[in-house]
């Protein structure tokens, strides 16, 4: 049978798949991250979490018990799943940032509305975008050198 009849193949079904599952799971992380960081980074959760550590040190039961083992435990745990937070928030925003200021260099014109927010939008169309400016100053650089 000939091939341009035939459906994907079982590898491409799976490739496709696991790209959908990759950047599906990308995407809620990404919400997971906003919705944590504005959360974490929130005046409100550090006093709560400085009442909560006072709490703990002027409690008597806290040194007699060996419920700190535990506290301990918990704080390790929230400390590192922290940390991969606070890290792809890092990644997102200088991504987005390095584009911004790639697109004020890139024109000497009127700027391009399509990075406008652009911390707010996904990796991958930051991505997309980057690409896009890295093509423009080829460009610029073809004419540049055209009119020397």
């Amino acid at each position: 049978m000939n091939s341009l009849f035939r459906g994907p193949s079982r590898r491409e079904r799976s490739s496709q798949g696991m790209e959908g599952l990759y950047r599906d799971t990308e995407r809620g992380f990404e919400k997971l991250t906003t919705v944590l960081t504005a959360v974490l980074g929130n005046s409100i959760t550090f006093i709560v979490a400085l009442l909560i550590v006072l709490f703990w040190l002027t409690n008597k039961r806290f040194y007699t018990e060996d419920i700190h083992i535990e506290i301990g435990d918990v704080i390790l745990g929230v400390t590192f799943l922290t940390l991969f937070i606070i890290q792809k928030s890092f990644i997102h925003f200088s991504a987005s940032l390095h584009l911004k200021i790639n697109e004020l260099v890139a024109s000497n014109k009127a700027a391009s509305n399509a990075v406008i927010n652009a911390e707010e939008k996904t990796e991958e169309e930051i991505t997309e975008l980057s690409k896009e400016y890295t093509v423009l100053v080829e460009q610029i650089k073809v004419v540049e050198e055209g009119k020397l």
